[in-house]
């Protein structure tokens, strides 16, 4: 197996105005996405603004279509819904690298933590790992919530060695989410609209503020017969879709109550519709998921034999049935799969400031999903990859909301955005790729992808191309400043999405999420 070689990112340097741009491994990527940039754009050109969101007297004002649906809100993703700062949290042990296999002596020291009390916020501490190479030949788990593994920036690596495709970090409760017993109520409106924060109940005298409650939606055969995912060109492996697979569950929280008025949280990012079963919520709870991890500063890099080579390390960092979280300034070479891979019960993490280097791999499918997200309420922002496939990139009905925010492709062998099975409401803001993004019905592609995603918003993004349809019914795609090649897609005779301006210079607000996030905190 070849040993780690170490790769460089120069990092984000903006020289002049009139030459703006971020070096990586000593060539300009034409970003354009800084703050700075986008200010200065915008005074540069003539500004505009989108047809579906307008500023007025400096407040975001959203236009409803002919059903009342509207963009929503994504300015509560991510760690505590932005409503508190990611913490530093204290040292509490320090570990330095033997040279030899250091798995063991981690996880010792991860395990002894676990047995600590957690604090008032839920925190038990962080352990340091100085500078150094640690060889980990299998996996660190982290089962218990509350505990920060942190590195001395690029200094510390952690190094996947020898054979066999793992995750080298796991950080993952357990159990699922389960519904209280005799809790569900109908809800009475006939729709519920894209963006909505508040509907009707037929009673609401069982609930109250603070509930935590699933908006169900369910799976009908008329909707997915509407939709033509029950006739999908059929190769060998080919699974049309059926109703059971497509109970949808968003994970909300009341917050206040007027009548049978309940108001949530976060917005409605798939309309409910009574022609397609309505829908109806639930309390529920997840006993077993944790909360309050934090991996930082790391390299993570896996051995390999060579450019193809799949038997080595596959997920550098993977998390599952957690929430509250984060991963902040870390950075992956030579995985199979990912940087940062959020299963479909990760709720409200914030992955930032990080990079996945140069995947190793077979490039076809199944492979170099370097920031992959299944699960909702998530946010990535700042990120960079490179030679991946689908670096920005959703699963399998993933229920959103969920961002992308100010984040890099380069050299890219494949898409972004939403990969298959209807993903919902996923934002795409400032997001660079010098490959494709598309948002379209895949038809047959995997075991039948169909329609990989609805009410998914492409907000200042810059791509070599896209294509980007609007599904047969229940939403549509929103395509504003995206500068990029139109193209019609894998499948012709699609519903091509309306582009609302065709480049983003002097789009207003520059970021829809920033414009978003500093609204919120000032309510």
């Amino acid at each position: 197996m070849k040993l780690f070689k170490e790769t460089r990112w120069s990092g984000c340097a903006i020289s002049t105005l009139s030459n703006l741009g971020f070096l990586i491994h000593g060539r300009k990527v034409w970003f354009g996405l800084g703050l700075l940039f986008l200010t200065f754009s915008a005074s540069a050109q003539q500004a505009w603004q989108s047809k579906y969101v307008k500023i007025k007297d400096g407040k975001l004002q959203y236009i409803p279509d002919e059903q009342g649906d509207i963009i929503p809100d994504f300015s509560r993703v991510g760690y505590h819904q932005n409503e508190i700062a990611i913490p530093k949290v204290a040292v509490v042990a320090t570990l330095s690298p033997t040279g030899d296999n250091d798995q063991q002596r981690i996880q010792d020291a991860i395990d002894e933590l676990a047995k600590k009390p957690a604090d008032a916020r839920g925190i038990r501490g962080a352990i340091l790992l100085q500078k150094g190479e640690y060889k980990i030949p299998g996996s660190l788990r982290i089962s218990v919530g509350g505990i920060v593994l942190r590195g001395e920036g690029e200094e510390t690596k952690l190094v996947a060695t020898g054979k066999g495709q793992r995750k080298t970090i796991i950080a993952s409760g357990t159990g699922k989410a389960v519904e209280i017993p005799n809790s569900r109520v109908k809800i009475a409106d006939k729709y519920v609209p894209l963006g909505a924060k508040s509907f009707q109940v037929a009673n609401a005298s069982s609930l109250k503020v603070g509930d935590a409650i699933m908006v169900y939606r369910p799976g009908t055969q008329k909707w997915i017969s509407d939709l033509k995912m029950d006739q999908i060109e059929a190769q060998a492996n080919t699974i049309q879709w059926k109703p059971s697979d497509y109970n949808f569950n968003f994970e909300r929280k009341i917050t206040a109550i007027k009548g049978n008025t309940i108001f949530i949280d976060n917005p409605i990012v798939m309309a409910m519709e009574e022609q397609y079963g309505g829908g109806e919520i639930y309390k529920y709870t997840f006993a077993g998921r944790i909360a309050e991890v934090g991996i930082e500063n790391l390299l993570l890099a896996s051995e390999f034999a060579n450019d193809t080579d799949e038997d080595h390390g596959w997920d550098a960092i993977s998390f599952n049935k957690i929430e509250n979280s984060w991963v902040s300034g870390v950075s992956s070479h030579y995985f199979g799969y990912s940087c940062v891979n959020l299963g479909g019960d990760s709720k409200q993490i914030t992955v930032k400031d990080s990079k996945c280097f140069t995947p190793k791999s077979k490039i076809e499918g199944g492979r170099r999903y370097s920031f992959n997200n299944d699960g909702q309420l998530n946010l990535f922002m700042n990120c960079y990859a490179s030679e991946g496939r689908h670096d920005y990139v959703t699963g399998a009905k993933v229920c959103g909301p969920n961002v992308f925010y100010h984040c890099v492709s380069e050299q890219a062998k494949a898409d972004i955005g939403p990969h298959h099975r209807w993903a919902m409401g996923t934002l795409y803001d400032n997001v660079v790729s010098d490959g494709e993004i598309n948002s379209q019905d895949r038809g047959n592609w995997g075991t039948g992808h169909g329609w990989a995603g609805v009410n998914q918003v492409f907000w200042n993004c810059k791509a070599s191309k896209a294509a980007i349809q609007d599904p047969y019914v229940s939403g549509k795609n929103y395509v504003i400043g995206l500068t990029a090649k139109p193209y019609e897609g894998r499948l012709k005779g699609r519903p091509a999405s309306a582009w609302d301006g065709q480049s983003g210079a002097g789009l207003q607000p520059a970021s829809l999420y920033i414009k978003q996030v500093e609204e919120n905190k000032k309510r």
